[in-house]
C-alpha cells in the first residue's frame, strides 16, 4: 500500500511505520538519559532500594543502543524485558514513595486522619508519583515493541 505526502512523493506504510518507530526509539533514549540525569541530579542514591532506577536506566540505555544498531529479534526482546521491568519498578517505586511519606507524615502530624492525611501523603517529602514515569516510559517501550 502506498501512501501519498505533501510533498507528492510515494512513501509506503512500512516506510512510515519505521520512521515513526525509529523516532520513538529516539525520543524513549532521550528520556532515559533526561531522566537518569535528574536522578543523579537529585542524589537518588543514599539507599540501596533508590539505586533500582538507575541501575535499569543505565542498562536500557546500553540495551536500547544495541537495539538500535542490531534491530534482531535478540535485541528487541531484551529491549521489551527492560521496559517490563520499568512498569514493576515504578509500581515499586510509588509504593516505596508512598510508604515513607506515610511514615513521614504519622511523624510530623500524628493527629491528622482522612482526606487531610492522604492529600500531605500525596504532597510530601518524595514525591509520591514521580515513579509513574518509569510505569509511563516502560508502556511507551512496549508500544515500540509491538
Amino acid at each position: 500500500m502506498r501512501v501519498v505526502c505533501r510533498t507528492f512523493n510515494a512513501v509506503t506504510t512500512d516506510e512510515t511505520l519505521s520512521l515513526l518507530r525509529r523516532g520513538l526509539l529516539a525520543l524513549l533514549a532521550i528520556g532515559f538519559v533526561g531522566v537518569l540525569t535528574e536522578l543523579i541530579l537529585l542524589e537518588h542514591y543514599d539507599d540501596p532500594p533508590q539505586w533500582i532506577p538507575l541501575a535499569l536506566i543505565s542498562v536500557a540505555i546500553v540495551v536500547t543502543l544495541w537495539h538500535w544498531l542490531d534491530g534482531r529479534k535478540a535485541s528487541l526482546r531484551a529491549f521489551q524485558i527492560m521496559m517490563m521491568l520499568f512498569i514493576v519498578a515504578g509500581l515499586v517505586g510509588i509504593f516505596l514513595h508512598t510508604k515513607g511519606n506515610v511514615e513521614f507524615e504519622r511523624e510530623l502530624s500524628p493527629d491528622l486522619v482522612g482526606v487531610a492525611f492522604w492529600w500531605e501523603v500525596l504532597r510530601g517529602a518524595t514525591p509520591t508519583l514521580a515513579p509513574g514515569t518509569l510505569v509511563q516510559v516502560g508502556l511507551l517501550g512496549l508500544l515500540y515493541g509491538y
